[in-house]
């Protein structure tokens, strides 16, 4: 008998049960063999249907190391435009002036600029309909299965990609700022909508059967039994969608849209590598910029104890100044 039959055996007899096959005991542990065996078999089996479908996917693409190999030599030399070489006293360096000559040049601060109104404008103007989705779709505001409806809309904008609204939108102006802004706005309505759904699911119930007992209202208990419990986490969100709107900004861009998105597209339709890098350090830049502010406007909301003190409109105002001195204090 093995040392793992008999430890289980004195167990059984430790606690009074026989050695049989029909003891709690021995059904418990029957029980766990089987359940380790099926997650064995589980395992085994999404390996192999993971390995199938990755197998098939880099047929699907042409995926090639051949390939890949056959082409570094191109990419190398192509390498020379992305940096253009230059020599200070002898030693090698890049020469960012080639850049800088081309942003003034090209006046890319001003499409930079396009960039960013076009997710601001874009997401200021889908988030009421965010708010109003996300808190619909939500069970605790209104019943299953009729919040579905607005669930299902709110999935089936999430379905349809930004730059396919674009396409979507053509009709109304082409493609240009004004229809990037307005598919940042439909787009922002699905994404950040189920973000608000899901934080409304997980509020404490506390709160709320509090404010229902003072006889308040439905759009009372909503508003100071549901949304002030989830205040902050929306801020935070709006921080993050707007960040992502920035980036989604950029590719609509690349279709046409306006922004730093067509000059870098214009630069790679003429193979001008170095203003194709000047255009990405800029995108760089404002991506990292706009990251930078929204991880800072997150971490003081995570933070500051200051929205359970003072008025939400003050809190606003003093949001600004709060977010520069954590940046500097963190700097220093």
């Amino acid at each position: 008998m093995s040392s793992k039959s008999s430890g289980a055996n004195r167990l059984k007899t430790y606690l009074g049960f026989e050695a049989t096959g029909d003891s709690p005991i021995d059904q418990k542990l029957t029980e766990m063999k089987r359940r380790k065996t099926m997650r064995r078999l589980y395992t085994l089996i999404g390996l192999i249907v993971g390995t199938g479908f990755f197998i098939i996917s880099l047929r699907s693409v042409g995926f090639s190391i051949s390939e890949l190999i056959t082409q570094i030599p191109q990419f190398i030399d192509a390498l020379g435009g992305y940096f253009p070489p230059t020599t200070y006293y002898g030693i090698p360096f890049v020469d960012v002036m080639q850049y800088w000559e081309f942003i003034v040049a090209e006046n890319l601060f001003q499409a930079s600029l396009v960039t960013v109104s076009i997710a601001f404008a874009g997401s200021v103007l889908g988030l009421p309909a965010a708010i109003f989705f996300g808190v619909m779709a939500s069970e605790r505001v209104v019943p299953y299965p009729f919040n579905f409806l607005f669930r299902g809309t709110m999935s089936l904008i999430r379905a349809i990609p930004a730059l396919v609204w674009v396409l979507i939108l053509i009709p109304l102006g082409g493609v240009t700022p004004f229809t990037a802004t307005l598919a940042i706005m439909i787009d922002t309505t699905g994404y950040l909508g189920r973000l608000f759904t899901d934080e409304l699911e997980e509020i404490a119930t506390g709160p709320i059967e509090g404010i229902r007992s003072t006889g308040a209202n439905k759009s009372q208990i909503i508003s100071f039994g549901m949304l002030s419990q989830v205040f902050r986490q929306f801020i935070a969100w709006i921080a993050f969608d707007l960040e992502h709107n920035v980036r989604v900004a950029i590719g609509l861009g690349l279709i046409g849209a306006g922004g730093l998105g067509l000059e870098l597209d214009l630069q790679r339709r003429t193979f001008n590598y170095t203003e194709m890098m000047a255009c990405i350090i800029l995108i760089l830049l404002l991506a990292g910029t706009v990251e930078l502010l929204s991880q800072r406007v997150r971490s003081y909301l995570r933070d500051d104890e200051e929205i359970e003190q003072r008025g939400i409109i003050e809190t606003f105002l003093n949001a600004p100044r709060k977010i520069i001195e954590s940046t500097a204090g963190r700097r220093s």
